[in-house]
Parts: C-alpha cells; sequence; structure tokens
C-alpha cells in the first residue's frame, strides 16, 4: 500500500503536466490500453485503430482496439491459453488449444488536466464464460516523461474470478456495487518515456492467477501456486509510429513479447491521386455539348445527357468513379468549367448563364446540383472559396425529372471482381477455417432503374467443414452445406429500382437466384425525411432454399416450404457525430419475431457496425436457438484506400456466430437505406462544407 500511497501522493501534489494520452496509448498483452497486465486511464485517439499479437506464456492473444468515438475504446480479442483441448473421437478432435473471445470497453469519461489526471472506466469480458472478466475504474496522470497510473477493479483483478454469465450481459459494477467495491482490488505502475520512441515500464498486478477457478490455464497444469512476484517489467520501442514492440519480464518467471500496429481509420494507405481532366485540341474544337460530354464521359461519369435551352444548361449523368457523389459533381463542374468560359466568350448560340447537375444512381435521380454559371467561373479561377461557392449553390434532393432525350456513354454492361476471404472460425473441428478466393459480377441495365445481375465466385483455398449438426429451423445452420463449396452461383436476378414520380419515395423489387442460400422475391419501399435524419421503410421476402449442390435447383424436404420476412425499419442519422441507429422489427427468416438493432459510426468512409438482436425464440424446438440475441459486428472499407486512386468499390466483411437461426435475413442486393445513403440534405450539405474528400 505504500507504493499506492506515494503514487496518490503524486497525483495531488502534481504541479503542472500534458493534458493528453500521448505517447502512453500502448497495449496491454489482452490489446486494451495499458501497461502489460494492467488497463490505464489512456485510450486510443478518436478514429484510429490497431491491430496486434502478444505471448505471456500459457496465453497467447490476439487483438484489435478501436476508439469511434472521442474518449471511448473498444477492444476485440481472443485468448489462447496453452492447454490443448482436442480429444481424438470427439467433436473436439483437431482443435487444438482452448480460446475464449472477448470484448471490453473503456471510457474515459475525465480527459487529463493541468493537475488533475484522466479517469476511465473499463468493464472486460461482460458476457458468456467471462473468463477473463473484470470492472475497473482507472486514473493516470503523466508528468512527463513520466505516466503514474492507479486502479481498483474486481474479477481478474480481484479477489475472486466472476461467474459465467450466458446471454446478456453482467456488470458487477452497476448492478451488485457493494459486492464489486468488496471483491475489488488496486493496481498501479510507473511508464517513464525519456522518448517518444521508448518507454520503460513497471507496474503491480494484483492477479491470483491460482485462484482464477474457471481459467483452462489450472487445468494444464499451470498456477499450481501463487506466481512468484506481482511485479512487471518491461520495454517498449515504436517504430516511427507503425508499430509498437514490447518486451517484458512478467510473474516473475515468464519472458513476454507484445507488437501492435496503430492505424487511423479512414486515412489511405496511398495518397488518393485523381488527375483533371485535360481536354484534347482536336475535341476543343467540337460544339459545346459534344465537348461537355466526351469531358465529363473521360471524368469518370456515364448515362450522360446534356441539354442546353436559352441560358439553362442541364446535365444528368453517374458517377462512376468517386467514392464521394459531392465530390462527383465537384469534379463534373470543374471538368466543364473551362467550356463554360469560353462559350459565353464566344457570343455564339447564346450564354451560359445557370447549371443543372442531377445526380443519378442506375437511371434514378437522387438529387440536384445547381449554381450559376459565374459563380463557377469564379470558383474555377479560385476566386471563391468552396464554402463561398456551394453556399451561392443550390441542393436538392427532392424529385427531379429527367431530361427526356438520348443517355450517351451508357455501358451496355458492367463486370466487376473483388477478392474474398469469408472466415469459418472456432469450428469444434478446428479454430481456423475459411476460404480465400475471387469474386466476380457482371450487370446489364435491361431499363430506366432495372438491371441483370449475375455473380459467382471461386474459392481455390477452402477448408471448411463443421461437426455441428444444423438446428431445428436451419435458416443458416446449414451455411456449411454452401460454403464448403469452391465454386459458388452467388446470384442471377432482376433488380428493379424506382422514385416514384413526384415524392422522395424509392421503390425495389427483386426476383431470382437473391443470394447463395435463397431464391426467391424481395421488395423494399423507403422513405428519406426531415432532410434525412429519418428514413422509414417496408420491407420483405418470400423465399425458397436452394439446393447446396446444384445451384439450379431448388431445395427440396426442407423445413419449411418457403421462407417468409416482413419489416419495419427504420434509420435515425445523427449527422453532426456520422452515426447512424438502424432497427429492423418484424418476423425473420426462421419464423421468429422481434427487433434487430444496428449501430453504426462512418468515418473516413469507412463504416463500422455492431448490431445486437430481441426476438421471440420460442418457435426454436432446440436449447441453441432458445434465448440467444444473434450479434455481430461488420465493416464497410473503400478500396480507393490502398489503391491510390479513387474508386466506389468498398470491400465488407461481418463477424458474427453461425451457430444459431435466430434475427436471420437474407442477403439484400442494393439496399434502399444504402441506396439513399448519405443523399440526402444534412449529408451532402456537409461534405460540401467541409469538403471531405480525403
Amino acid at each position: 500500500m505504500k507504493v499506492f500511497g506515494a503514487l496518490l501522493m503524486l497525483f495531488i501534489g502534481a504541479a503542472a503536466g500534458f493534458a493528453a494520452d500521448e505517447p502512453f496509448t500502448a497495449p496491454a498483452n489482452w490489446g486494451g490500453t495499458g501497461l502489460m497486465e494492467i488497463p490505464s486511464a489512456r485510450v486510443l485517439r478518436e478514429n484510429s485503430y490497431r491491430i496486434g499479437f502478444s505471448q505471456v506464456e500459457p496465453y497467447r492473444y490476439y487483438y484489435g482496439a478501436i476508439s469511434p468515438l472521442p474518449g471511448l475504446e473498444i477492444d476485440g480479442r481472443m485468448t489462447e491459453t496453452m492447454v490443448s483441448i482436442d480429444k481424438p473421437g470427439t467433436n473436439w478432435e483437431g482443435y487444438g488449444n482452448y480460446k475464449d473471445k472477448a470484448v471490453d470497453v473503456k471510457y474515459q469519461f475525465v480527459a487529463e488536466g493541468k493537475y488533475s489526471p484522466a479517469l476511465a472506466v473499463g468493464i472486460m469480458d461482460p458476457h458468456g464464460t467471462r473468463l477473463y472478466a473484470s470492472q475497473y475504474i482507472v486514473a493516470s496522470k503523466q508528468l512527463y516523461p513520466f505516466d503514474f497510473t492507479l486502479g481498483f477493479g474486481n474479477g481478474r483483478f480481484g479477489k475472486r474470478p466472476l461467474p459465467a454469465q450466458g446471454e446478456g450481459i453482467r456488470v458487477e459494477m452497476l448492478q451488485d456495487r457493494q459486492g464489486w467495491l468488496s471483491d475489488s482490488q488496486f493496481f498501479g505502475g510507473i511508464q517513464f518515456a525519456p522518448s517518444d520512441r521508448y518507454a520503460f515500464m513497471v507496474e503491480y498486478s494484483p492477479i491470483r492467477y491460482h485462484e482464477q477457478a474457471g481459467d483452462p490455464a489450472l487445468r494444464g497444469g499451470y498456477f499450481s501456486e501463487a506466481v512468484p512476484s506481482p511485479y512487471n517489467f518491461g520495454f517498449r520501442y515504436n517504430f516511427y509510429n507503425w508499430a509498437d514492440l514490447t518486451l517484458s519480464w512478467q510473474r516473475g518467471n515468464q519472458w513476454g513479447v507484445n507488437v501492435s500496429m496503430p492505424f487511423e481509420i479512414g486515412k489511405p494507405m496511398i495518397p488518393i491521386y485523381a488527375p483533371r481532366y485535360k481536354e484534347h485540341p482536336e475535341i476543343a474544337l467540337m460544339d459545346v455539348e459534344r465537348r461537355m460530354l466526351f469531358g465529363l464521359g473521360l471524368s469518370g461519369f456515364s448515362s450522360i445527357g446534356i441539354t442546353l435551352s436559352g441560358g439553362d444548361l442541364t446535365i444528368d449523368l453517374e458517377n462512376n468513379r468517386f467514392f464521394y457523389n459531392a465530390r462527383g459533381v465537384q469534379e463534373a463542374l470543374f471538368t466543364i468549367a473551362p467550356m463554360v468560359r469560353e462559350h459565353n466568350a464566344s457570343g455564339k448560340n447564346g450564354r451560359i448563364d445557370s447549371i443543372l447537375i442531377i445526380v443519378k444512381e442506375n437511371g434514378v435521380p437522387l438529387y440536384s446540383y445547381r449554381t450559376g454559371a459565374e459563380d463557377l467561373l469564379e470558383y474555377a479561377a479560385e476566386r471563391l472559396s468552396d464554402g463561398e461557392f456551394h453556399s451561392l449553390a443550390t441542393i436538392d434532393t427532392g424529385y427531379v425529372a429527367l431530361p427526356e432525350g438520348r443517355k450517351e456513354l451508357t455501358p451496355g454492361y458492367v463486370i466487376g471482381y473483388k477478392p474474398q476471404v469469408q472466415l469459418f472460425l472456432n469450428d469444434p473441428s478446428g479454430f481456423w477455417k475459411g476460404k480465400v478466393g475471387l469474386s466476380l459480377w457482371a450487370s446489364y441495365p435491361v431499363r430506366a432503374g432495372g438491371s441483370l445481375v449475375a455473380g459467382a465466385a471461386l474459392y481455390p483455398f477452402a477448408n471448411v467443414e463443421t461437426v455441428n449438426e444444423p438446428l431445428s429451423i436451419p435458416v443458416r445452420t446449414d451455411i456449411v452445406n454452401y460454403l464448403k463449396n469452391k465454386a459458388l452461383f452467388e446470384r442471377f436476378l432482376f433488380n428493379q429500382v424506382e422514385r416514384i414520380p413526384g415524392t422522395s419515395v424509392y421503390a425495389k423489387i427483386t426476383a431470382g437466384i437473391l443470394e447463395m442460400q435463397y431464391a426467391g422475391l424481395d421488395a423494399e419501399a423507403a422513405l428519406p425525411t426531415l432532410g434525412g435524419r429519418l428514413l422509414l421503410g417496408l420491407g420483405g421476402s418470400l423465399v425458397k432454399k436452394r439446393d447446396p449442390d446444384n445451384p439450379l435447383k431448388l431445395a427440396e424436404n426442407t423445413v419449411k416450404e418457403y421462407y417468409k420476412t416482413a419489416f419495419f425499419n427504420t434509420r435515425l442519422n445523427f449527422p453532426q457525430s456520422d452515426i447512424a441507429l438502424d432497427v429492423k422489427y418484424g418476423m425473420f427468416l426462421a419464423g421468429d419475431k422481434g427487433a434487430k438493432i444496428t449501430l453504426s459510426k462512418f468515418i473516413n468512409g469507412v463504416t463500422l457496425s455492431a448490431w445486437y438482436s430481441v426476438t421471440d425464440t420460442k418457435i426454436f424446438a432446440d436449447s441453441d436457438n432458445r434465448g440467444y440475441h444473434d450479434k455481430g459486428i461488420a465493416v464497410s472499407i473503400p478500396i480507393r484506400l490502398f489503391t491510390g486512386k479513387e474508386s466506389r468499390a468498398v470491400y465488407g466483411q461481418a463477424i458474427s456466430p453461425w451457430t444459431r437461426d435466430v434475427a436471420q435475413d437474407i442477403d439484400h442486393f442494393t439496399s434502399l437505406f444504402d441506396l439513399i445513403g448519405r443523399n440526402t440534405d444534412v449529408f451532402l450539405g456537409k461534405t460540401l462544407d467541409k469538403n471531405k474528400y480525403h
């Protein structure tokens, strides 16, 4: 206690300090910001993340951490205990060492001040087995080059381990405060960073390893008695802000190593370069409409219609190149600006006074941007700033009828591809399973808003298999029957999207092979309101299961002849924080009724999502689905962050338990909420005002 008394005096007596968390934001063994075993009150910088790996026998950690909001850090980790549960003749044959998954949350509710420490509260592993769970409060104070940490926590850091929770969440700090106080113990440490590149660490860890009764390490023969020392020592080195390496001596008998890499979310790995259009001299001899057509086509736009009537220039187009539609409009204006200037200077065929750009998606008008020709010329000449120019323009997300007439440069078909990685983790037959391959698709426009779409995928590297049997209503627990195929005919469908004339109502109907497991009909309607802050919608599907062994046949003898869904959808956007809250309420594939709630955060083009379901699971006859809540996380990453070039392509990956059938829906092709997305008043104005294109 003398150590903590000294630390406390240092907090109180601090005369000055740095009100920042850096450079003490590297991870502890398990991935959360801290020293070695203990957390600190430091958190990752907002909109950043890290991934890493560490080992201190008998534990091996694989982790990731992210900070989507100021002061908030969310950590995900898998702890591999070096105790094999591989038992020949059982379902676990070939699995290897015991592995435990957990999610931790830490919130720094008081940032460090000149005289006051940073304060944070943390909740570790509140759900499921809770093998390494804890709830703690911790303070850190920087007296550069020192950083002092003092904390108090239960569970892993306390006098006894916390019991398993199963479904639901248990937080003793909130639900049993007296128990949390009596079970908690102090921990603390000091970091000394004479340079931003390296730091020395010493910590006091109160973990009673030999009393963690549920820890598989004990069953494997580890920690038969108390560890030799509660003090850990470490050295951390930062390699030019792209990696941290920690070497440590822990528990008085173990070496440890921890390697992590921090990243800024949405920061391109290669600076994105989008060269501006330069007109060929021969094209410059054409009339102004043809010059604009060539210029816009070569700048990445298609399905272009150009109408010049009197002094009004109207252009409707589709953006095929720029990730942000707002950026596409800006580039379209820059492309035509010199042509407008020369046309007006020539005095031939009248002047261009106003310009209207209508942005379409697959022939469906989304919004329009109107500006004056003189304003555009002033903007192109850099005599108006971005903010000044856009403040003089008008963005209208109301319905705008497309001008009649031929649309030029309309592609006959579109072919695309992208690498695919499908993980199938934690099956009893082996933890690391999955597929690596290539996804291919082609789209052919049949009419405005309507197209035929075909898609297939090839996976030359695949080892997906399972020993688990499908459950009582197997809408997804039989997915391995499909995933194990190295060649997949993923979809063949007709998709029609319409915007009801004179309204902001969008409608969609899709028919055919909708996804890997289901074929049938899918329909949806959506309406953006309150400037795009609230989206309302209805959706539903009527599908049959496909035959996993014959891509052109439907399955026979399924639990249900038809699978039906029906939903009332809402999305509440918080544009100032780029957060969206989706609620899907209705009947899911298996027939369970309830709601699925998804929280998403948009950060520089990257979308992070997490979901949780609450449905009536009484319809399931098996105990695995009954009482279960579907949950998972997903990320959508623009390809442009890796290529250095503008692109609309995104790569998505989701992680969720595959052993349940609760709150499942089909994989929708072009969700209307995603089509409307950020093409609303609140987001278009924000994007243009801040010019946030990277």
